[in-house]
């Protein structure tokens, strides 16, 4: 096979797309390039080539929400996997310039079912801090999370863990797996908003935050009712 080094489309100026690499396939004689085209052919010219575009989005933003909610099935995971890999480049490129990169995963159990997106996952998880990477992963589905063969790598090199109300189900696996005890159990049991546990090393301790009412509330509230 023929190498050529694949950086940018020297007529547009431009990051190549995955159509680029598709079409350098094709140009190969080899049998076996033919087959790796034909896996590719869906996503370039098929129903699923979503990701064969430049995107429109400033990834240099300070701030930036990736939302995966309406990718299909087939989709889903290696558009975390691309989430992930962006992610990591940010990290990468904020590491160089001594800036922390803080990176907030909600509906964090999604990521931890698939075993590929679990393992970047946890390797994410593993070496961020030495890259001045601050990762946290929310999730409501507890035991989705506690399934997972690798959430012990994630919660052995984790600083804290924090802790709302509990389901019954939810709160005897968690005692479990942290060592929590009936009593300290009692502050993630029927509790407020804003209570909970903050487990930090072997320390577990109950909290109350109360968080005012005003135009911070009005922004950031998540409540229906509001």
């Amino acid at each position: 096979m023929v190498y050529r080094p694949f950086l940018e489309n020297p007529d547009t100026a431009e990051m190549p797309i995955l159509e680029d690499l598709y079409n350098l396939i094709l140009e190969q004689p080899e049998p076996e390039a033919k087959r790796v085209a034909t896996a590719l052919e869906m996503y370039v010219t098929g129903s699923l080539n979503v990701f064969n575009h430049r995107t429109n989005v400033d990834l240099n933003n300070r701030i930036v929400c990736f939302d995966i909610k309406e990718l299909g099935k087939q989709l889903k995971k290696i558009g975390m996997l691309v989430v992930q890999d962006c992610v990591w480049n940010r990290v990468t490129v904020n590491r160089a310039e001594k800036k922390s990169t803080r990176y907030f995963i909600d509906e964090m159990h999604l990521l931890l079912k698939e075993e590929q997106t679990a393992v970047y996952t946890v390797e994410i998880w593993k070496r961020f801090r030495k890259w001045g990477g601050i990762p946290s992963g929310i999730t409501q589905n507890v035991k989705d999370l506690l399934a997972s063969r690798e959430v012990e790598n994630i919660f052995e090199n984790s600083d804290f863990i924090y802790l709302l109300n509990q389901a019954g189900g939810d709160r005897e696996i968690l005692a479990r797996q942290l060592n929590i005890s009936p009593h300290q159990l009692s502050y993630v049991t029927n509790s407020g908003a804003g209570e909970g546990l903050i487990k930090y090393g072997s320390v577990i301790i109950p909290f109350t935050d109360k968080f005012p009412k005003g135009k911070l509330y009005d922004i950031m509230t998540t409540k229906f009712s509001d």
